[in-house]
């Protein structure tokens, strides 16, 4: 059997997995940037480093 052209324009259904994803990651990402988390992380990050040479 051959497909028609109306077979092949078909939409196919729209999938929500990754728009919920993308929606929780956003939400979570400005929650952390508003309580001030970066600037906590690179805190640690700077005694982590100091401490491995010997200054900290």
């Amino acid at each position: 059997m051959s497909r028609t052209t109306r077979d092949l324009r078909k939409k196919s259904p729209i999938r929500k997995a990754p728009f919920v994803v993308i929606t929780a990651f956003l939400l979570l990402w400005l929650i952390g940037v508003a309580t001030g988390e970066p600037g906590r992380v690179l805190e640690q990050a700077v005694q982590v480093c100091l401490s491995c040479i010997g200054i900290g």
